[in-house]
């Protein structure tokens, strides 16, 4: 009993107020003001920070150095298209000058957001494409194509996310007309190209 009892003591009460930070605001650190440039598809409202005088990106998880963000169809919004919303958020920082320093969630600073972002969305035309080529074959669950789009074996907890993002990758087909679903009388969702 103890032990959840000092658990919770380390929990924090919830504040009286918050300030939110919503697109296009500015917020002072230090001696730099920071843009807001929110973005969607990783997380509903992900905040990233632009300091024009530092010339400086706080990406979070919207812009990583080496691997691709998770981008998932979660619960708690079972028939969203987080893919598109995640290749919208990206391609805005194409309006940021090409040698901003990024400063992202997961591994090393590094400069060159333009390049990295065309690298973002040709990984997801590839995948997308070749989902596409296997759909053509035969209908797919996402669980059947886990192998098309991740070419390594995943644990129990790699295998939850891939889930997810399999599922955004097929909504994102089928929501640009680009594949059709069904669910079959096993009770699970096929989907296939038109």
């Amino acid at each position: 009993m103890s032990g959840n009892h000092e658990r919770a003591a380390l929990v924090p009460e919830f504040p009286f107020s918050y300030r939110r930070i919503i697109e296009a605001d500015e917020v002072r650190v230090g001696k730099h003001a920071w843009r807001a440039i929110i973005g969607h598809g990783h997380a509903p409202e992900h905040l990233s920070l632009f300091s024009k005088e530092a010339n400086t990106l706080i990406a979070g998880d919207m812009l990583l150095s080496t691997i691709s963000t998770n981008v998932s169809v979660w619960s708690i919004d079972p028939e969203g298209d987080p893919l598109r919303l995640f290749l919208d958020s990206v391609a805005r920082y194409r309006e940021l000058p090409e040698g901003v320093l990024v400063l992202p969630s997961h591994g090393k600073p590094f400069h060159g957001a333009h390049r990295r972002v065309e690298q973002l969305e040709k990984h997801h035309r590839e995948r997308l494409a070749e989902l596409e080529d296997a759909l053509k074959q035969k209908p797919h669950s996402a669980c059947e194509l886990l192998g098309v789009l991740f070419r390594r074996a995943l644990d129990t907890h790699q295998t939850f996310f891939a889930m997810g993002e399999a599922i955004a990758h097929l909504h994102y087909l089928y929501y640009a007309g680009r594949a059709k679903r069904r669910v079959d009388p096993d009770g699970i969702m096929r989907y296939a190209t038109r």
